[in-house]
């Protein structure tokens, strides 16, 4: 064999995700204060550098050795317990105690810099972790927004006994958290929800019913959601309880895991059944007001969903790109082919929009947080479009990306089938596609953000100093896209809520896209934004060779070439 053709199927593994990845240090100069981002490049650096090598590795082993559930010890006691293969231990010592990624957000002190870290940070590690493992980061995901909401409704008894284990970085102390709200019949439908929270004499709540889909269900704490014997029917019933995984003596709470789900993705982390028999919980907050308290903990994960759904698509394009620079065939590396050039940018596009309204929608919720004005109804906003659109992104990114690899893309020793796996959880947990592009409309309705979407949007048009032809052409769309959407929040509109929100998230991308192209002086990106209006957003005939408008790019000078 040649030396040209010595080693013809390129493999990446080794590269460092975060160095290798030309955008994203020129975004976080956008969105980071330049002391916490210079503190934090040795962390991205580090993390990157685990995610392309040993902790791929980890999430392989963990994939291919799901965890099993024992019901005895060997000594023949009744005393349940989740066994998880030692790589899957690993990586969640690497998560929740190195890099810290549950506890960053409820912490002043962590990896050496202090204060709070703007949440930002914290998507952008579980950015680059996710490209390796995915199944872990929902545990990450649901602790992090357990403890949110904890402290957000909690009382004060509450938070002073359970907050240090939730916040530890000691990985034999620190807590992991879980969420069991889905029944049979009550998924989606919460006023359907039939576990039933009775109250004893001593003012102590005990949970009695069936949790039908239970992630992490072995974790320490879960929020569950039960209606009380003597409450009101349908939503206003329903209450919001802390459920410890064990009682005060050290034997576990009065609930048994009936089983484990055998899932097409996320095998490595467990999703069980629940059967609560009685078990020991606490109130959260206000009695009655249960899913208004969990919408908090739903609309954190929903967002922790948008950005693993946008690390999927990263790695995915990234093994794409640089299979396509290194295979050969017909004496040119196929990046040199035009119809490849044409596919990969077809793969970029929904990758870059997605971690592009990451950037965008985590600068909101920390602006949410501080209580700044119309950050809140921003962020409502943002958090179900990026959920909806950026994961029902993944799972074609991810299955064409699959294809540039060939045959050993469809193989599992590659990374190629367990992305497009992982893919397809976005889209149903935390709300199916329906339900969160429902929700857009309903921020529209109840939080009036659509005016303060499009105010977002001309705020970041009128600071990117654009060709004046895109410009108007960004303006425009994003007009009639709110159009769209006021007609889709009108009576009898829902029907048109998939196309509204897919509508607003492209053109809220695509400013933003080109809002950062203009600040961090990314060509590529603002050909990209351009691709996203042209291909994503605006008409065309199938039958006619794409050209991009010439006064689009009157102060770019930018390629025309479309991907079809």
């Amino acid at each position: 064999m040649s030396a040209e053709h010595a080693h013809p199927i390129p493999d990446r593994h080794g590269q460092n995700l975060f160095t290798t990845d030309a955008e994203l240090p020129a975004l976080l100069a956008l969105y980071l204060p330049d002391d916490l981002r210079h503190h934090m490049q040795p962390h991205f650096e580090r993390l990157g550098g685990l995610a392309g090598g040993l902790l791929d590795e980890l999430a392989g082993t963990a994939d291919r050795n799901p965890p099993v559930l024992k019901q005895r010890t060997r000594t023949g006691l009744d005393e349940q317990k989740v066994v998880k293969h030692p790589a899957y231990v690993e990586m969640e010592r690497l998560a929740l105690s190195e890099f810290g990624l549950a506890a960053i957000s409820h912490r002043d002190d962590t990896l050496g810099w202090k204060g709070k870290m703007p949440p930002l940070v914290k998507y952008v590690l579980t950015y680059l972790f996710v490209q390796a493992e995915f199944g872990l980061c929902c545990p990450v995901s649901m602790t992090d927004s357990l403890t949110r909401t904890l402290k957000k409704f909690g009382s004060p008894e509450l938070l002073a006994k359970h907050l240090p284990r939730l916040t530890s970085l000691d990985f034999d102390e620190l807590a992991q958290g879980a969420m069991f709200m889905t029944e049979q019949a009550a998924g989606s439908d919460i006023a359907a929800t039939a576990t039933m929270a009775h109250q004893e004499a001593d003012g102590g709540w005990r949970l009695t019913g069936d949790k039908w889909f239970c992630s992490n269900p072995d974790a320490d704490f879960a929020m569950v959601l039960a209606r009380a014997d003597d409450g009101l029917p349908g939503m206003k019933g329903v209450s919001l309880f802390l459920l410890p995984r064990r009682l005060e003596d050290g034997s576990l709470n009065h609930y048994r895991i009936i089983r484990l789900k055998d899932k097409l993705g996320t095998r490595s982390m467990a999703s069980g059944e629940i059967r609560l028999e009685g078990a020991v919980a606490y109130l959260v907050g206000e009695a009655g007001r249960g899913f208004v308290q969990m919408a908090d903990m739903v609309n954190n994960s929903r967002l922790s969903n948008g950005v693993r759904a946008a690390g999927l698509m990263r790695r995915a394009v990234a093994e794409a790109e640089f299979i396509a620079s290194e295979r050969r065939a017909f004496g040119r590396t196929l990046d040199q082919m035009p119809l490849m050039q044409r596919q990969l940018d077809k793969l970029r596009l929904p990758a870059e929009q997605a971690r592009t309204m990451v950037c965008q929608t985590a600068l909101a919720l920390a602006r949410s947080d501080a209580a700044e004005p119309d950050a809140y109804a921003l962020l409502r906003i943002l958090t179900p479009l990026i959920k909806f659109r950026a994961c029902r992104d993944a799972r074609k990114v991810t299955g064409d990306a699959m294809e540039v690899r060939g045959g050993c893309g469809y193989i599992e020793e590659w990374s190629d089938a367990r992305l497009v796996r992982d893919a397809h959880l976005g889209s149903i947990w935390e709300g199916t596609s329906n339900i969160v592009a429902l929700d857009v409309i309903r921020a529209v309705k109840r939080e009036g953000s659509l005016p303060v979407l499009r105010a977002h949007c001309a705020k970041l048009l009128g600071d990117a100093a654009l060709a004046p032809g895109f410009a108007k052409a960004l303006r425009d769309a994003l007009d009639r896209a709110a159009a769209l959407t006021e007609t889709a929040a009108r009576e009898g509109g829902d029907v048109l809520a998939r196309q509204a929100a897919s509508a607003l998230y492209h053109c809220t991308s695509a400013i933003a896209m080109a809002w950062e192209a203009a600040h961090g002086g990314s060509a590529p990106r603002m050909r990209w934004a351009q691709l996203v209006l042209l291909h994503r957003v605006l008409p065309r005939d199938p039958l006619s060779p794409d050209a991009m408008p010439a006064d689009w790019n009157a102060a770019t000078g930018q390629s025309s070439t479309v991907p079809a």
